[in-house]
């Protein structure tokens, strides 16, 4: 079994303030403290999505999707810079339903996130598709609210699901990175798509045990946000190599070096913690024991790390 306890002292003891809040919120649903979300919301575009480069002017798909992951475990995508980012990915799908990036990011995009090339679209389509799909239910900026799935963005996501159905071979596989794989079957499984969804979990649930620690985390934290059920395979294979690649000091390591061997932690956590009732801060039975949030580093927002791919991967 994987060691909560050990993997929240391992992010107390080496995550900076946000990372702390992000852990405290995701334990028992503690408040976090308003200098700390805007912090985390540094860096926004006029347009509404964030940069990849530090200092960037150039909204990118690929680094608001990863903005609005971090925002959700702080429980601010009902905040206006995060219903602004939203309406700006909204307003950025293609008229056959997905997504692509600027092309004034050509120089600069890696592979991921090219512009123009069809992998990197599929990607960013199922990313773009996913956070719409879970975040659009609090996003009113965009319109009337709609009850559908997806919210304020019913009608994008519904075109985006069609899309990413349409990508997938008789196997189940799909021609893109290995994390556009899990976005879309999460996306899939939220319009009651559950066959071409499962399909996708077939093909990931065969690869977990050669997948590293943090490709399994992010592909099992993905499902349980749309309600994946605990017990379907591919979730019960992600547990199970999660426990067994813990370090002993409760950390997993990241693919992209050891300053991100904390996000990847907090993304295991957020894969493995109970589903239950969120208990008052420092209950006895509050979820994997009382809030530990002890001053720390100054907040850096970092790079985002890479997505997987079955090739080694660069840096954005």
């Amino acid at each position: 079994m994987v060691d909560l306890d050990a993997a929240v002292g391992f992010v107390v003891a080496h995550g900076d303030a946000v990372d702390r809040a992000r852990l405290s919120r995701l334990r028992t649903g503690a408040p976090v403290p308003p200098d700390l979300l805007d912090a985390a919301e540094v860096g926004q575009t006029l347009d509404g999505g964030w940069p990849a480069l530090l200092g960037g002017d150039v909204p990118s798909i690929d680094a608001t999707c990863f903005r609005l992951a971090e925002l959700d475990d702080l429980g601010a995508l009902g905040r206006p810079a995060a219903r602004h980012a939203l309406d700006w990915l909204a307003a950025r799908q293609l008229p056959d339903g997905g997504w692509d990036e600027d092309p004034r990011l050509a120089g600069s995009a890696p592979e991921w996130a090219t512009p123009g090339d069809p992998e990197a679209r599929l990607y960013l389509s199922a990313n773009a598709a996913y956070w719409l799909s879970v975040a659009g239910r609090d996003a009113r900026a965009a319109g009337p609210l709609d009850h559908r799935v997806g919210g304020a963005y019913a009608g994008v996501v519904q075109a985006a699901a069609q899309a990413l159905a349409g990508q997938l071979a008789p196997d189940g596989s799909w021609p893109s990175f290995l994390a556009a794989g899990w976005l879309s079957a999460a996306v899939l499984h939220r319009q009651q798509l559950y066959y071409e969804s499962a399909r996708i979990q077939a093909v990931l649930a065969e690869r977990i045990p050669k997948l590293s620690p943090a490709d399994v985390a992010a592909l099992a934290a993905t499902l349980r946000r749309v309600e994946v059920g605990e017990e379907q395979w591919v979730l019960v294979s992600a547990r199970r190599r999660l426990a067994e690649t813990q370090r002993s000091d409760g950390g997993w390591d990241s693919d992209d070096g050891h300053q991100f061997d904390v996000h990847t932690t907090l993304t295991a956590i957020r894969a493995c913690r109970p589903i239950g009732p969120v208990l008052p801060p420092g209950s006895p039975s509050a979820p994997m024991g009382s809030p530990v949030t002890p001053p720390g580093s100054p907040v850096v927002r970092r790079a985002r790390p890479v997505p997987p791919t079955d090739d080694e991967p660069g840096t954005w």
